[in-house]
């Protein structure tokens, strides 16, 4: 838990977690869970990332000169 605690991303990401699973009636085993909301993160992560790519970027005009090939 130390390694939630100094993220408060995944800390909120850890309790909405709990608190899911015991909306569910389930006991929630602490390893599943943390590697539940790490996972959850990292694709968090994974998708913000694709989505700032500067080849997504559909603001960038043809007319302007960019170092980026799309």
């Amino acid at each position: 838990m130390c390694m939630l605690c100094d993220d408060e991303k995944a800390y909120q990401a850890y309790m909405n977690y709990l608190d899911k699973m015991e909306r569910q009636g389930k006991a929630a085993d602490p390893n599943v869970a943390v590697n539940a909301v790490l996972d959850e993160i990292e694709a968090a992560a994974k998708a913000a990332a694709k989505k700032d790519a500067p080849a997504n970027d559909k603001t960038l005009s043809p007319f302007f000169c960019s170092p980026i090939n799309k």
